[in-house]
């Protein structure tokens, strides 16, 4: 069966075509270190495992690369303007009291990527193959640095060394997102480094700051051919995925905060310094927001794994509820939501634990499960194909349980580990008119995009006892763009 992804290069959904038969080479923009990661950051990493997952359903070997940003450097969004901020990494040291060395950055980003790391394991989001770190790969960061400047795409100034973007002639062609545009022209009324020969040009080598913070400082940072520093953020990812993949390779992944600046910044040295495209696709997924802001640390605005569990909220039904919505689509967050979630996640493990043990995968049910998941994941479709079959009557437990055992191959919620507790069958629930018809009014207010409205009426049809989850209309047999379920 073939796989189509979206691919944010051509704007179109693909069909998937591997580098090396049978085997797929994905990268992922992984954290900066410098703190927890809130619940937006790991929507990435739950597409990304859903993504793999997906492959490694259709039999694909799969070669998965997260990178870990644990150096300093400017944390602006043009990573390299002389005004952008102070980088990350220097601020987590300052907040926590650390010297400003070498030694105590790489201590703090021990700290983090390990709390990172429990937060993917809290999420059963399976570990990658490879966990590069910015700070293990320097000296191929210069290399690749060299090999730019000996082919004319980069120049000196007096804080570093900077990609000349009016070189590459491609610059940009991965698109821009819908607030990029002005932000450029924010950029180009503002003279943020005189010496910069062009607003959109970048830092591939930023050189230590004398003073930080108010801190008068000795310059920490590695030792270069242009001075002490550290090399900018988008080389590090250059270098991480050519060491680790190679170049081409199959699949890049990140937030759609990543397209306009990081991405293209990514491919514009990577296809100067190698003459080949760097990934062949580019999938981005959607942000989370609160409140209808984007959820951001920057803004406090933001919440933990953490925050969730002290609310007793499991961080498994945070992966249901993202489940729920098209990885490209953007979803608000509120603890209504995610905790319908938990309930529906409750009920489903403990339907699934009255199944007995000894049945066969359900082909027809197998077979739509696989079509939603190999078209661009349509997880929507997936949750909603499980809650169809545990309300089919005519359907054995015991099959039903092999086959949802087979569909958490791809949704990793668990089912397989529920160990089988009884007989008892939860009864099937019919969807009331009154539930239908506020289905249908948050459809139209959606559609208006009245999201305040949309948002109040899943509430009221939460608080009925029911959940709507939002899905492609195309693959819905009831042509709407919504699936009704009871809780």
């Amino acid at each position: 069966m073939d796989i189509r992804i979206y691919n944010t290069l051509s704007k179109t959904k693909e069909t998937f075509k591997p580098i090396k038969n049978g085997e797929v080479g994905m990268y992922h923009c992984g954290p900066t270190v410098y703190d927890r990661a809130h619940i937006g950051n790991l929507r990435a990493y739950v597409f990304a495992d859903t993504l793999r997952r997906m492959f490694e359903y259709n039999d694909y070997k799969v070669k998965q690369v997260i990178n870990i940003t644990d150096v300093g450097h400017l944390s602006g969004e043009n990573a390299g303007d002389a005004d952008a901020g102070e980088d990350k990494m220097t601020k987590a040291l300052i907040r926590e009291n650390m010297p400003l060395t070498l030694s105590a950055m790489h201590e703090i980003a021990t700290k983090y990527f390990d709390a990172y790391v429990e937060d993917l394991k809290e999420l059963k989001i399976e570990l990658p193959q490879a966990f590069p770190r910015a700070s293990d790969t320097i000296e191929q960061d210069i290399q690749f640095i060299k090999k730019l400047e000996e082919k004319g795409f980069v120049y000196t100034t007096s804080d570093g060394v900077y990609f000349d973007t009016s070189k590459f002639k491609g610059y940009g062609k991965l698109g821009e997102n819908e607030k990029s545009a002005e932000k450029d022209e924010a950029r180009a009324r503002i003279a943020t480094n005189s010496e910069k020969k062009n607003h959109r040009d970048f830092a591939v080598w930023k050189l230590s700051a004398k003073q930080i913070i108010g801190h008068e400082v000795s310059p920490i940072g590695w030792d270069s051919p242009w001075g002490k520093g550290f090399p900018g953020w988008h080389i590090e990812c250059s270098v991480m995925s050519q060491m680790n993949l190679g170049q081409p390779f199959d699949i890049h992944t990140g937030g759609i905060d990543h397209i306009p600046v990081h991405h293209n910044n990514e491919i514009a040295q990577s296809e100067s310094a190698y003459g080949v495209p760097l990934a062949n696709y580019w999938m981005h997924n959607a942000f989370i927001t609160i409140k209808n802001a984007k959820m951001a640390k920057s803004e406090g605005n933001y919440i933990t794994l953490q925050t969730l569990e002290e609310k007793q909220i499991s961080p498994l039904a945070y992966r249901y509820w993202l489940l729920t919505a098209h990885y490209r689509s953007p979803v608000n967050f509120t603890y209504s939501a995610v905790e319908s979630a938990q309930k529906a996640l409750i009920r489903l493990l403990s339907t699934v634990s009255s199944y007995p043990d000894g049945g066969k995968a359900i082909v027809a049910y197998a077979e739509r499960f696989h079509s939603f998941v190999n078209d661009d994941l349509s997880m929507p479709e997936a949750v909603a194909l499980v809650w169809n079959l545990v309300n089919d009557n005519n359907q054995s437990p015991a099959d039903k349980r092999a086959t949802l055992i087979e569909f958490d191959q791809v949704l990793g919620l668990g089912i397989a580990e529920v160990p089988h507790m009884g007989e008892a069958h939860l009864p099937t629930a019919e969807i009331p008119a009154v539930i239908t018809a506020l289905a249908e009014a948050r459809e139209d207010a959606r559609k208006t995009k009245e999201w305040d409205k949309a948002d109040a009426l899943r509430q009221e049809i939460q608080d009925r006892g029911f959940d709507i989850i939002d899905t492609d209309k195309s693959n819905n047999k009831t042509g709407t763009g919504y699936s009704i379920i009871a809780r």
